[in-house]
């Protein structure tokens, strides 16, 4: 088992080049569960212990109905009550076909009882049949239900009663209680295209991008910036962050390609999945070097058994751990 390493303070002799030369953000890496983890019993509490342990900074949790990753609400509900330091995110929930005043109040109180660590991410959904089914959205409503469903929800946790009216959702001077310890809790959205970049800018407080490189980031954390600027919005520098999934050894052929059918864009696929630490903390610098700062790392392929997973873990702290600052 990788041996976990001792608390340190960044200083250069273990930060990565630009993290203590700059110091201008705090570099932190969270753990991603993807929608493929069967970490869906008990053996997810071992492994939450585990991280709170190694003094990881947060855990997400993706959401996918017809898979066997856990419900992400009830995840972090259970993450929560084991820890005292685990910040706790999805990776990320879908929103159209939720009741937005349900889930404010759900995410409010979870905010109160982890005091604080809710890390709240939001997604329109996969471009798939059956997942839309699920959530009964047709896919040509969910951008529209998505703005409206988030613009409902912020108000829920800031306005004394929420008053709003749109195609998907109308509410008059409802009250809506507990209010988030968080004042209110900052939200993060993904997504690489356009149309993506800049709902990020208009609605979001973070930008947690998947499957990228760093050329492809700097650009668009600029576009991100100029938007919120014109809708008198500005996102702090600190929010910019990078989900990245990597493999211990060569990738599979099957995430290979599906990576070159998601990204026909990226002559060699291969570099958006790191295939060692030592190549997934180099990853991390090249991000840090263009303005990320905000890390979840998410294992393509997973360890089988609570003891392998606990291994892994270790690993992963003893290179990823001094990156933090």
């Amino acid at each position: 088992m990788g041996q976990v390493p001792e608390f340190q303070p960044c200083t250069e002799a273990i930060a990565p080049a630009g993290v203590c030369q700059h110091g201008m953000v705090k570099v932190r890496v969270g753990f991603g569960l993807g929608v493929r983890t069967k970490l869906n019993d008990s053996s997810f509490l071992e492994v939450v212990d585990t991280l709170e342990h190694l003094r990881f900074d947060s855990l997400w949790l993706s959401e996918r109905i017809g898979g066997e990753a856990p419900d992400p609400l009830v995840a972090m509900s259970m993450a929560a009550a084991r820890t005292k330091k685990l910040k706790i995110g999805m990776s990320v929930m879908v929103l159209p076909g939720r009741n937005p005043i349900v889930l404010a109040k759900e995410l409010a109180t979870l905010d109160r009882m982890s005091n604080g660590r809710l890390l709240p991410a939001f997604g329109l959904g996969v471009a798939d049949p059956h997942e839309q089914q699920a959530f009964g959205v047709e896919r040509t409503q969910r951008a529209k239900m998505f703005n409206e469903a988030l613009t409902v929800l912020r108000s829920c946790w800031s306005d004394e009663t929420v008053t709003f009216h749109g195609d998907f959702y109308n509410y008059d001077n409802l009250r809506v209680e507990p209010k988030p310890v968080q004042t209110p809790p900052e939200v993060w959205l993904g997504g690489l295209a356009e149309s993506e970049i800049k709902r990020v800018g208009r609605l979001a407080d973070g930008w947690l991008p998947s499957f990228v490189t760093p050329e492809d980031v700097a650009p668009r954390w600029k576009t991100v910036n100029e938007v919120a600027a014109e809708h008198n919005r500005e996102i702090d520098p600190e929010h910019f962050g990078v989900l990245i999934p990597y493999t211990i050894g060569e990738p599979p052929a099957a995430l290979l390609a599906g990576l070159k059918q998601r990204r026909p864009d990226v002559e060699d696929i291969t570099t958006l999945v790191p295939n060692s630490w030592e190549s997934l903390a180099a990853s991390i610098e090249k991000f840090v070097a263009v303005g990320a700062s905000k890390f979840v790392v998410i294992p393509s392929v997973e360890p089988k058994s609570v003891n392998e997973w606990n291994d892994h873990l270790a690993d992963a702290a003893e290179k990823l751990i001094p990156l933090q600052n």
